[in-house]
């Protein structure tokens, strides 16, 4: 795989323009790292991100925060002329973070980005995002996004649907309808179904949705003071949170850390399940 260095962040005001007007090429993933070699975190962004999030202020950065370090990069490579699918339109499906130990302000990183492992999905062609932070030699921080390109309109299932039965929730959330355009703030990831109902109408939504990665993130400031210095949270996101909204937070402790679930407040409609494991 080839290496290519990224002396500074991508310009995500570029790039959301030129994934507006791409459709994708060509039909293998492509064989370049995206490498950005000394990146340190701004102190007030951590901040604006903790507050939009739900996390508490700290030297230690949220597990989910590396996210803002690599997306630049996964939109940079997403959005090069041989990238086989056009951004617009990929389903962000599920997301797998590792951190293998606290990642603290001031340190200095490298961060780096590639796509493998293109396969089969009953709905389409799934693929990875593959993201990890470094420390000197040591991978501190990795995360594995997972992105489906649907094709037909199949559902991929001819039998009944289960009726499904949300859990007694732990806690109810209140997701304020401007939620989408705050997270794109901190975030860069000004995707147009996020941030207004008009615009989120030309893609099939009735409303604005939420950011997957902000389902994410707010999920586990809930964990914050329990969870370990080494562990994995995994995440796979159903169906979306609609702004504004209110959704069902159940949490319950397993053999070895957490697992969560988000329900929308009144149907038996599921927007994620996850999974935090200790290393």
């Amino acid at each position: 795989m080839a290496v290519r260095e990224v002396t500074s962040a991508p310009s995500l005001a570029t790039l959301y323009p030129k994934a507006l007007l791409r459709r994708g090429g060509g039909s293998t993933l492509p064989s370049t790292e995206l490498v950005r070699p000394e990146v340190v975190v701004d102190p007030a962004h951590v901040a604006a991100y903790n507050e939009v999030c739900g996390f508490r202020f700290s030297d230690e950065l949220p597990a989910t925060y590396p996210h803002m370090l690599v997306f630049g990069l996964q939109m940079a490579l997403m959005t090069e002329p041989g990238f086989p699918f056009p951004l617009l339109g990929l389903v962000h499906v599920e997301n797998r973070i590792t951190q293998h130990r606290p990642l603290l302000l001031g340190e200095t990183f490298r961060v780096s980005v590639r796509a493998e492992n293109l396969r089969p999905h009953e709905k389409g062609t799934q693929f990875d995002m593959v993201s990890e932070v470094q420390s000197g030699a040591d991978t501190v921080w990795s995360e594995v996004s997972t992105y489906l390109r649907r094709t037909g309109s199949g559902s991929g299932s001819s039998g009944p649907r289960t009726q499904l039965t949300p859990p007694k929730p732990s806690a109810l959330w209140h997701v304020p309808g401007d939620i989408g355009r705050r997270y794109a703030e901190v975030s860069g990831d000004r995707n147009p179904i996020h941030l207004h109902p008009l615009t989120a109408r030309l893609f099939g939504f009735p409303k604005a949705i939420a950011h997957g990665m902000w389902t994410k993130a707010h999920a586990l400031a809930s964990f914050e003071g329990r969870l370990p210095d080494a562990y994995s949270v995994a995440v796979r996101f159903k169906q979306p949170v609609l702004l504004p909204g209110r959704a069902a937070f159940t949490t319950w402790q397993t053999d070895d850390g957490w697992a969560f679930e988000l329900w929308h407040a009144r149907k038996p409609k599921p927007h994620l399940d996850g999974v935090i494991s200790a290393l």
